[in-house]
């Protein structure tokens, strides 16, 4: 084709054969692909919406909002927002009180204004139903008719719990889940010892993820290097080997190990049978710390074996041998050749056991027994058992945060993008 010359371009500019300016064109054609390509994505982007989004941010807004008590003592929580703290309840307080105690019990939500009071204040509960009950026959004076049905109305304890559980949003699920509480006069301290729990369950929680997916890390080194560097046929008949445990029902997998480690089973009557222990000293290694972290490896292995693997196997030998070559001991050559590449494959390998391990579930449930127990056997209590929802969403909150904070230490200390998952 003849090169165009400059005077026959038209006067406006190029344009396409259907007589449209190129430049037009060009942005057209880029937004129809930008369309083309935003409309092959959508399905997935709702997906992520509908399935992770919508769910984490239901769960941060479940945190800091009950609505249990003001949605259904009217009354009394304007009351509250109408006298700062410190105020003391007047017969006004007490009327408003019996009445919104007297229409809760009709239109009977007194046992959800029970509940969410509960949270704060244990006991309380009863106190609320069984008010609830004579509350038809409240007349004047109500602070008189509320101290007959009973004397624990006139505690000003929990006079300052209502007033904090009167607002739907608030922080005091997330107090509650770092062992936190309010004061009467509305100030932040800490719970009896005796009632201590969660700060000390999350300690443990990250305790034995760590321990975890270090003994992932011992165990699954050797493996992966053995993967790396047998011959094609023989690595992928071990692959087959490490690939295992995902055709096989985690249920299946963790009721096994129950088999093999309790008193009576597999582990403990080989020891007995070697004559290395008696048969009245059998090992407890189920119920307990050691039971879960035994299951937990051997279930998250291979997601540390894996990264491993698919760093190792690009790595020339030759580089190794170079290093002895040049004088190097074998453990110089591993240290200061071979391992710094492995770098990324042990990060990821190291940051996707720990995420799962701290988030586990159905094993500590099965073989961790009370001392085995990590915070989302916690979670899945106030969720099925307690059904305080809002202290398991800021359980839950705070485990999530502390997973991102651990993904951004990472990010700063080693790089997001040598981050390698195979």
């Amino acid at each position: 084709m003849a090169d165009i010359t400059a005077s026959e371009i038209p006067a406006g500019g190029l344009v396409t054969s259907d007589g449209r300016p190129l430049k037009t064109a060009l942005a057209d054609a880029q937004a129809r692909a930008k369309r083309r390509a935003f409309l092959l994505v959508a399905p997935l982007l709702v997906f992520v919406v509908v399935t992770f989004i919508v769910p984490i941010g239901q769960m941060m807004h479940q945190s800091i909002y009950n609505d249990g008590f003001s949605a259904n003592m009217p009354r009394i929580t304007a009351w509250f927002a109408e006298n700062p703290i410190g105020t003391e309840p007047d017969e006004t307080a007490f009327e408003a009180l019996a009445l919104d105690v007297r229409d809760s019990a009709a239109a009977k939500t007194i046992g959800v204004v029970g509940t969410r009071v509960n949270y704060e204040m244990s006991g309380t509960r009863s106190l609320f139903t069984s008010t609830g009950r004579k509350a038809k026959d409240f007349s004047e004076p109500y602070h008189e008719a509320l101290r007959a049905a009973d004397a624990k109305w006139d505690n000003p304890e929990l006079w300052a719990t209502m007033r904090q559980v009167s607002r739907a949003y608030s922080p005091n699920f997330f107090l509650a889940a770092l062992d936190l509480t309010r004061d009467t006069q509305g100030n932040i301290v800490r719970v009896p010892e005796e009632r201590q729990v969660y700060v000390n369950l999350f300690i443990k929680t990250f305790g034995l993820g760590l321990l975890i997916t270090f003994t992932c890390f011992l165990l699954g080194f050797p493996i992966a290097h053995l993967l790396a560097i047998l011959p094609l046929r023989w690595s992928n008949l071990l692959m087959i080997l490490v690939l295992l445990p995902f055709w096989t029902s985690l249920l299946v997998r963790t009721t096994s190990w129950m088999v093999l480690l309790q008193q009576q089973g597999v582990l403990n009557s080989l020891l007995v049978w070697s004559g290395i222990i008696g048969d009245d000293g059998r090992i407890q290694m189920i119920y307990n710390q050691t039971g879960t972290i035994i299951a937990m490896t051997h279930i998250l292995l291979p997601f540390m074996i894996l990264p491993l693997y698919s760093v190792m196997r690009p790595i020339p030998p030759s580089y190794v041998r170079a290093a002895r070559s040049l004088g190097a001991t074998s453990w110089t050559a591993f240290r200061r050749v071979y391992l710094p590449q492995t770098l990324p494959g042990i990060g990821a390998g190291s940051l996707l056991v720990f995420i799962l391990a701290v988030g586990y579930y159905i094993t500590p449930a099965l073989v961790g027994g009370a001392s085995g127990q990590l915070i989302s056997n916690l979670i899945a209590f106030h969720m099925q058992d307690s059904l305080n929802w809002s202290l398991a969403a800021a359980l839950a909150a705070l485990l999530l945060a502390a997973v991102l904070v651990l993904y951004w230490l990472y990010d700063r200390l080693v790089g997001i993008d040598n981050l390698k998952l195979g």
